[in-house]
């Protein structure tokens, strides 16, 4: 009786954290909808800065920003955005792979208490750590890429990069390793954003004060933008990430229960046969 009392006290605790695993599903995937439906309202924002941004570069001619000035590469930065919560899979383990290999010429800026721990134990020169909220918001995001921005133009850093879990589906997750800083063009910065060098307006355009001011802002504007959707899609890809692995856990407690409680017969119709046994011999032995 024993065994029996052991099988039902595994196929309680089982159940419980099925609940557990169950009720985490749920959160995550509302979660992640929520997450997508802010990543895809951002696009048009980025579609339209683009649009803004093509005729303006089309004006001008041998305009120069400290964003577009190619540098002597002496350190890399590196924003590296990783989740602050475990939990969900092997996302983080697959980020940290592609971390280059251990350089004194690198400088990591994190986003998520994972890439800070990770980075940290590993040696790595981490020169800022930040987290963000599931909301992630944009005045959130702005202070990490305003440090990583001062950085590169004081020459802390002379490359800024960002490696982060770009979101496919809710399956599928890819680390990505993207340059930010410096621009090689204007044009490569439209055509990151998916916008080609075809559509280009024939108006006679005005623009005041004057097309290098504008640029001056706009270039900023569209580094804080980029970044802020890359930082989007890695929470799109966390909560994904977390959904399937605990979709995976709840399935996997169900099948564990299921084993136990097959065993738990078993083990209970073995002990009402002994018994049965039991009083058929002592009924024999007394007849």
């Amino acid at each position: 009786m024993a065994n029996l009392r052991d099988i039902r006290r595994r196929i309680k605790s089982v159940k419980n954290t099925s609940q557990i695993t169950r009720a985490m599903q749920l959160v995550a995937a509302s979660k992640m909808k929520r997450a997508q439906d802010a990543a895809l309202a951002g696009r048009p924002y980025a579609q339209l800065l683009a649009r803004i941004m093509g005729p303006v570069a089309n004006g001008v001619l041998g305009f120069t920003h400290p964003f577009l000035e190619e540098r002597e590469v002496k350190s890399r930065g590196i924003i590296l955005v990783s989740t602050d919560k475990g939990l969900c899979g092997g996302l983080n383990a697959n980020l940290f792979r592609e971390i280059p290999e251990k350089s004194e010429s690198i400088k990591y800026i994190t986003v998520g208490r994972k890439a800070a721990q990770f980075i940290s134990r590993s040696g790595r020169d981490l020169i800022a750590d930040f987290s963000v909220s599931d909301n992630t918001t944009f005045p959130e995001v702005k202070t990490v890429i305003e440090f990583a921005i001062s950085s590169f133009l004081d020459g802390t850093i002379n490359t800024l990069e960002i490696l982060y879990s770009g979101f496919v589906n809710t399956l599928k997750q890819d680390p990505r390793l993207v340059p930010l800083l410096p621009l090689t063009s204007i044009e490569d910065a439209l055509k990151s954003l998916g916008i080609e060098e075809g559509s280009q307006d024939d108006r006679e355009l005005n623009f005041e004060p004057d097309v290098e001011k504008i640029l001056t802002d706009l270039l900023p504007l569209f580094v804080r933008r980029e970044f802020f959707n890359m930082v989007r899609g890695a929470k799109a890809s966390e909560h994904s990430a977390r959904m399937v692995a605990m979709k995976s856990a709840t399935d996997n407690a169900n099948n564990l229960v299921d084993s136990l409680t097959l065993d738990y017969n078993k083990a209970r119709q073995a002990a009402i046969t002994q018994e049965i046994l039991e009083i058929a011999a002592a009924t024999a032995s007394n007849g």
